[in-house]
């Protein structure tokens, strides 16, 4: 007997791999069976899935289709956070233009998925699908639910705390995703410091304390100044991607103008051609009303004449003389 657990996922796996409008049908009909099947738990649970929005139905579609530029993107957010983790700005900041070029390649293949299904992506959808990307490179939670094409939402992680993917998946407990705190950032462990005995204690404290504060204060410096190189680092790369749209979109302008400089000019030309040879037919429609007519003179000449050969042939078969019997 299967738990609850694996049916849930079961289910989930087979309703978000239809087309939006199929969902509620389908979702009602599993519901439906599993509780004439005596089990209700899951088919409340089935009854209360919600239908993906467009971003998350393009997301799951593409984990299905493409699951391996899928995990490409997991895998380059591992290596993404691991280079945060250690501090290291030049391995970000490579991190980020790769991220930003794989993001926008694997968007566009999703998009293009979804186009070749049927469905319109509009330039809001695509930016749902782009953030919902990048969050699962920046969040652990984000990456499995990606990967599990249950997503019933788009999702957005900014790296600080924990992303709130519990409620953008569809069974985020099957999936071992835990709701976030109200916050959404990690707990502080604080550790005790036992005093020290005599009259340096309080000296030995203090200097100690003004050593952590120093640690501290270089430390925040330090992650200050990661953090603003990163987002120097992303900055740019929004100028230079910015610029490359631009110059792209400038370049197919281009193109689209020259076509349309030559399909006027194909377009004139059969115009000039058609209207040439509607000349042309109409003065073969001349002709040809002219060889009728000819030739119905033709047939009534030869039937006059045929006439009149067989008058004269017959009036000659009178007057002829008989010959001798």
């Amino acid at each position: 007997m299967p738990t609850l657990a694996e049916v849930l996922t079961e289910v989930a796996g087979e309703l978000y791999a239809l087309e939006p409008a199929e969902f509620v049908p389908a979702r009602d009909a599993r519901a439906a069976a599993l509780r004439a099947d005596d089990q209700d738990e899951a088919a409340d649970r089935v009854k209360r899935l919600r239908k993906p929005s467009t971003a998350a139905w393009v997301v799951n579609l593409l984990a299905r289709a493409e699951a391996e530029q899928v995990e490409q993107v997991v895998e380059l957010g591992a290596a993404f956070r691991e280079a945060q983790d250690d501090l290291d700005g030049k391995r970000l900041r490579e991190l980020t233009r790769q991220r930003r070029q794989l993001v926008a390649a694997v968007a566009a293949r999703a998009r293009s998925l979804a186009v070749e299904a049927g469905a319109t992506v509009s330039g809001a959808v695509l930016a749902q699908v782009e953030a919902t990307l990048t969050a699962a490179m920046i969040d652990g939670d984000a990456g499995r639910a990606v990967r599990s094409g249950l997503l019933v939402g788009p999702l957005q992680a900014t790296g600080i705390g924990r992303a709130d993917v519990a409620s953008a998946v569809a069974v985020p407990d099957a999936l071992g995703i835990a709701p976030v705190d109200d916050d959404g950032a990690p707990s502080r462990h604080l550790h005790a410091v036992p005093d020290l005995p005599g009259g340096a204690r309080g000296g030995r404290r203090g200097a100690a304390s003004s050593r952590t504060k120093d640690a501290a204060a270089r430390a925040e410096e330090e992650a200050a100044r990661q953090e603003a190189e990163q987002a120097l680092a992303e900055a740019e790369d929004d100028v230079a991607a910015a610029r490359d749209a631009g110059s792209a979109a400038a370049a197919e302008v281009s193109r689209i103008e020259g076509v349309a400089r030559r399909t006027d000019a194909e377009r004139d030309a059969v115009r000039r051609r058609l209207a040439e040879l509607e000349d042309e037919a109409a003065a073969v429609d001349a002709e040809l009303r002219g060889a009728v007519v000819a030739r119905q003179r033709a047939e009534r000449t030869l039937a006059d004449a045929t006439r009149r050969r067989d008058e004269a042939a017959a009036r000659l078969a009178e007057v002829a003389p008989k010959p001798p019997r």
